[in-house]
């Protein structure tokens, strides 16, 4: 299928508030306590960092004449790149599946933008239902590559941002990228990728959502494209009192948080703020360029390494209200798609071998050193990140607002929704329509690859692959409308 291009059009200005969807009618913004917020003002997107406020004006600056290719364009780390790029002269040529949603729209418009709409796979009915596991059992039956939309994608681009995901068979959408890029001459191809621990230690079990991606970034080293591989740390966005598995912060009749997860609780893990700091930390890769980043270099982006228990008590000072850890097994709660369920038990099996010595928890990004590299090298490329106890005070409350959980507004101001989780016996404080489970693929905000961010489009009731197959757990909320929450 040819990609649909879209291109000059105007940027239409950002709302000035989040309005509220109670029974199906829309209410303006109710007052909460968290009122310092990084979305407060003059934009739902504007930053307290936001240099184009707070600093004076600089003199003109001759603008970037290259063009970067990016996939996936309505992810967090994507978004938060073309923010950027587009904002210091760079042109994009953006893949979005859809136009919809708050993001996809912010791309859509963006002047430097060039959007090519499409699929990165193509799909016909499978001859017969198969694993989801492809990592262990090859594509699915039925799902191709576009390659069409992939050569145009980096039609006149010298850069590429490649984020792969879930949507097809992740292994051979990234060997056809690469492919391009390299058949494209691209002088700089930076790739999202993640470890398969199985590789560094026999002893450790593949997380199988990650083993994609380890598998697209040997290729890419193969075929000798000047490329950088960029590790990301759990999003700070990936907290939610919503009954997500692994990151549920779960309400308690008191109003204090738990959040049950198999981390040891004196092992540190690296934190980053996907859609604070991605941006401008690869911006300053390509910066740099491949001369100082190239030959395969891989770069762990986190700006804080913090156990369990230092993540809750930071939590808990951003938020004002007491957050305790509990390590313990994921629960599920919800419908999942059997493809993720492997990757939790891959988890819960990776980090019980520590046991109770937490030296002896596998290092996150599967190599010791990139683990110990945090900061220090995330600092070197931005040095203005969103920590995770900013990002609780300021953001936290208005996504989980935008999801329909009224647990951060004044008592006044509650209305009809659950008060603080208390009511039906549900202890998440939400109302009616925010959480939507089904056949398919699994959407939470996704962190550095431990969310479900490679899971294919397969129904598990009859293996065929079908859109409607695509709606599992979904964020509805107005933040970003019906955006899934891509990688």
């Amino acid at each position: 299928m040819p990609a649909e291009l879209l291109s000059d059009l105007a940027l239409r200005p950002a709302p000035r508030e989040i309005k509220i969807s109670t029974n199906g009618q829309h209410h303006e913004e109710r007052r909460h306590k968290h009122s310092r917020s990084s979305y407060s003002d003059a934009s739902p997107l504007t930053s307290r960092n936001n240099s184009l406020i707070f600093r004076p004006a600089k003199r003109p600056m001759p603008s970037p004449d290259k063009t970067i290719a990016v996939i996936n364009a309505s992810g967090r780390q994507a978004a938060s790149f073309i923010r950027v790029a587009t904002a210091v002269g760079y042109h994009v040529r953006a893949q979005l599946r859809n136009l919809e949603g708050v993001v996809a729209t912010e791309v859509s418009t963006n002047p430097n933008v060039t959007v090519l709409r499409g699929e990165l796979y193509t799909k016909e009915r499978p001859a017969e239902k198969v694993s989801v596991d492809v990592t262990k059992n090859g594509p699915i039956s039925g799902i191709g590559v576009n390659h069409a939309l992939i050569s145009e994608l980096f039609r006149g681009a010298q850069l590429a941002f490649i984020n792969t995901t879930f949507y097809g068979d992740e292994q051979s959408i990234g060997v056809a990228l690469a492919d391009a890029a390299k058949k494209a001459g691209i002088q700089h191809y930076i790739y999202s990728s993640m470890p398969d621990h199985n590789a560094y230690c026999k002893d450790w079990p593949s997380l199988p959502l990650w083993a994609s991606k380890h598998k697209v970034e040997d290729y890419v080293k193969k075929i000798e494209l000047p490329a950088t591989f960029v590790y990301t740390g759990i999003y700070n966005n990936n907290f939610t009192s919503l009954p997500y598995p692994l990151f549920c912060t779960e309400m308690q009749p008191d109003g204090s948080w738990i959040w049950q997860a198999p981390f040891h609780p004196d092992a540190k893990l690296p934190w980053l703020d996907a859609e604070h700091d991605v941006g401008p930390a690869i911006l300053q890769i390509f910066k740099d360029g491949p001369r100082k980043w190239g030959g395969g270099k891989r770069i762990a982006l986190a700006y804080e390494m913090l156990t369990p228990k230092e993540a809750c008590r930071v939590f808990s000072r951003g938020v004002r209200r007491p957050v305790r850890y509990v390590r313990g097994p994921i629960e599920v709660k919800v419908k999942i798609p059997e493809g993720y369920r492997c990757q939790l038990e891959a988890l819960e099996e990776l980090y019980a071998l520590g046991k109770d010595d937490a030296e002896k928890q596998p290092p996150y990004f599967g190599d010791r050193a990139l683990d110990e590299s945090c900061p220090r090298v995330s600092l070197e490329l931005w040095e203005g990140p969103r920590g995770l106890e900013e990002y609780a005070r300021e953001v936290f409350p208005l996504e989980e607002q935008a999801n329909g959980l009224t647990w951060m507004l004044e008592e006044g101001d509650r209305g009809g929704g659950v008060s603080n989780g208390a009511a039906n016996g549900n202890g998440n404080g939400y109302t009616n329509g925010h959480v939507h489970s089904g056949s398919g693929a699994y959407h939470q905000h996704n962190g550095g690859g431990l969310s479900p961010s490679h899971e294919h489009p397969e129904s598990e009731d009859d293996g065929e692959v079908d859109d409607d197959d695509d709606d599992g757990l979904v964020m509805r909320g107005l933040k970003r409308d019906d955006e899934e929450w891509l990688a």
